[in-house]
């Protein structure tokens, strides 16, 4: 099975016939079929069943002569309206099926981030009528099956302003390091190295937790799983409507980015609130928008 079905409320899933069983009728009552031809005789189909508002199971296959399709491969999803970055990407295939992976420069993370493309079959179509549109903006969201509540940092107007401006300067410094500017790589180490220096001051007689607001670091052997802290902006608790269990739709502003995260509510420790911080391991999902 999918590690992450049971993000989406199908926890209770657990074997490999129960789970085929729910493909197959999310196959049998979906009314969102996209299919493609991809040559002579090659095509490929796309099929989703919602299980709640905005997430629920993609599968993908082939149709034959018959009209019968054969599924080849599945995954959960999770989608959201807010564009998380507008930084430049780029698309690489999977090398064990044909799926992608996004790949953002986003400076406001400090890292290369990397994310499952779920809106591969839009992809697979302009690769069949050879278009090459620019992209445009990316709409991430995150699948987790554990996490935790952590209490919010108590910060004043100014400090958070403060911290937005610091945030923009050292933006700018990273871009400017990328392209060469030796003064710009020399600032941000001397600022590496202070920073260093009052966290060591500072754990010794704080808990972490007080000292890290947000964090966004890679997490595991796969590249798109990440372990985050974020602050809570929204949530929405949506139902299964299969299994009737109780999802978390979080909305997450983490490291100056914004982003959903699906997790269901028996997976999830503590009440979540708007200000409170969310903290767990996540699978990186993301829509790329392009121009038309």
């Amino acid at each position: 099975m999918h590690k992450f079905l049971r993000s989406i409320g199908f926890s209770t899933y657990q074997k490999d016939r129960d789970i085929e069983n729910l493909i197959q009728e999310m196959i049998d009552h979906s009314t969102d079929r996209k299919r493609i031809q991809i040559d002579e005789n090659t095509n490929f189909c796309e099929i989703r069943g919602e299980a709640a508002p905005g997430m629920g199971i993609a599968v993908y296959g082939e149709m034959d002569k018959d009209g019968v399709f054969h599924k080849e491969y599945y995954y959960p999803y999770m989608s959201s309206r807010d564009l998380s970055s507008e930084a430049e990407c780029m698309i690489q295939r999977h090398t064990e099926k044909e799926t992608f992976a996004g790949l953002l420069e986003e400076y406001k993370v400090g890292i290369s981030l990397i994310f499952f493309m779920d809106n591969l079959f839009e992809y697979r179509e302009m690769k069949a009528d050879h278009v090459n549109n620019k992209v445009k903006g990316v709409r991430l969201t995150g699948l987790s099956v554990e996490g935790k509540i952590l209490l919010p940092l108590k910060k004043t107007s100014k400090q958070i302003e403060m911290a937005k401006v610091a945030a923009k300067d050292r933006n700018s410094l990273i871009e400017a390091a990328k392209n060469g500017d030796e003064d710009a790589m020399e600032t941000l180490t001397i600022e590496d190295i202070d920073t260093y220096s009052q966290i060591s001051k500072r754990v010794r007689n704080e808990d972490l937790y007080s000292i890290i607001d947000t964090c966004f670091m890679p997490c595991g052997v796969e590249c798109d799983q990440y372990s985050i802290i974020g602050d809570i902006k929204a949530i929405e608790l949506k139902r299964n409507r299969i299994t009737e269990e109780d999802v978390y739709d979080l909305t997450l502003e983490c490291s100056d980015l914004t982003f959903h995260v699906g997790i269901a509510k028996n997976d999830l420790l503590g009440e979540p609130a708007v200000g409170r911080r969310f903290k767990g391991q996540i699978w990186m999902q993301g829509v790329i928008e392009f121009d038309s």
